[in-house]
């Protein structure tokens, strides 16, 4: 069978249509999304929990169609109406998508939201259960290298791939578009492993890059409240009591004109050496000498608050609307555990070698080809991912003779 199982309008519009019979109830649906519905009445709270909506009409035309509100089921991505509808009777299943779809003859009965969007680009995916199942098939059976094995510790190998590859194989970096508030802090994104990058973006949308603070300051994780002699106090049950960070408060609480100055007044903070000429700007160091690179910009700086679980910014940002870049590790939500195509063979090899080397009294020679195996397979993935292209190098490479002059 064909591996597209979506016609063009179900694909693009996210519209699939029937026709009642007066004898039919069940009507099945072929995207390649799983429908899903929290309630048919509007005013259920469950009901915005769907990502579909029903709409119904006696002829078809433009500006005809209604949303169908009557009690209705989803069995198996199938439409089960209590009656069968009448014969004739026009019937669309509507994803939602970001411009409500065609039908619905106003902005409440349209059906917004992305569940459409999000199928776009799905081809170049592989879901975790069909690598599984792919896995189970070509590799498990009488005569191959794994005569026997659970799904359970396929599916915990694919998932131990699966999290390590998202680290440095996979396109797995998500982007959060954030404003920073008053209080200058972020909590951290709720699947957030690491970040990639963090940047403000001015009114054409050009990201600046913002960097850590590094030596300027850091988020303390204990804060613990003193008394006169410095000794740590605690609370009724024995624990050290917790206060608010100075240091954090400092920090915010400081303008950059401030923070300029201070540079200025002791240089050798930063192992900076002053001109003396009384031009020297934070942010615009016009070659000096002794220069720590790390701080020669003026876009700003974040600083990891491990505490808390929070992102904090220099003042100078407040109200700025940010790029945060991050990664996490594929397993967080159900729409994350998809495959890029072009790892797919790479996993398959690092779960074989993983089932093979956990299993006792298996030769070593066979262990460590699988191994040579899985890490030539990884690196092809790597290259491929990569996603370089000899044009864009040539064209890069043709720009390093140019002499622009002015």
């Amino acid at each position: 069978m064909s591996l597209i199982t979506e016609t063009n309008q179900q694909y693009y519009q996210g519209a699939q249509g029937f026709r009642g019979d007066n004898v039919e109830t069940s009507f099945k649906t072929t995207f390649n999304t799983d429908l899903i519905l929290g309630n048919f009445d509007p005013e259920n709270i469950n009901y915005s929990l769907n990502n579909f909506k029903l709409y119904t009409s006696s002829t078809g035309l433009p500006g005809d169609y209604e949303e169908y509100i009557t009690e209705f089921f989803v069995v198996n991505n199938a439409i089960e109406f209590t009656n069968p509808p009448a014969t004739g009777l026009y019937i669309v299943v509507q994803l939602k998508k970001l411009d409500g779809g065609l039908y619905g003859n106003d902005e409440i009965d349209k059906a917004f939201g992305q569940t459409v969007e999000d199928n776009y680009g799905g081809y170049s995916y592989i879901t975790l259960e069909d690598v599984i199942d792919n896995f189970m098939v070509g590799y498990v059976g009488s005569g191959k290298l794994i005569q026997r094995a659970k799904k359970s510790d396929i599916l915990f190998f694919a998932k131990r791939g699966l999290q390590e590859f998202s680290y440095d194989t996979l396109k797995s970096v998500k982007t959060s578009e954030l404003t920073i508030p008053q209080n200058l802090t972020l909590a951290l994104p709720q699947d957030y492993v690491n970040y990639v990058r963090t940047s403000w973006t001015d009114r054409n949308g050009i990201k600046h890059i913002i960097y850590p603070t590094n030596n300027l300051t850091n988020s303390p994780y204990y804060t613990n409240i003193q008394d006169s002699k410095g000794v740590p106090t605690q609370d009724n049950f024995g624990e050290n009591v917790e206060g608010t960070s100075i240091i954090q408060e400092r920090w915010h609480s400081n303008s950059d004109p401030d923070l300029n100055d201070y540079l200025a007044e002791n240089p050798d903070t930063l192992g900076f050496k002053f001109r003396g000429n009384g031009d020297f700007i934070y942010g615009n160091y016009r070659g000096q000498y002794g220069l720590d690179p790390q701080y020669a910009q003026k876009n700003g700086y974040f600083n990891l608050n491990e505490r808390e679980g929070k992102m904090s910014f220099s003042s100078g940002l407040v109200g700025e609307l940010i790029l945060l870049e991050y990664i996490s590790d594929g397993l967080a939500y159900d729409t994350d555990t998809k495959i890029p195509k072009m790892a797919e063979e790479a996993l398959y090899a690092h779960i074989l070698h993983a089932v093979i080397s956990t299993r006792a009294n298996q030769p070593e020679y066979v262990v460590q080809r699988l191994k040579k195996e899985r890490s030539a397979k990884l690196r092809n993935a790597k290259i491929r991912l990569s996603n370089i292209k000899t044009g864009e190098i040539a064209q890069v490479m043709r720009g390093k003779s140019k002499w622009i002059k002015h």
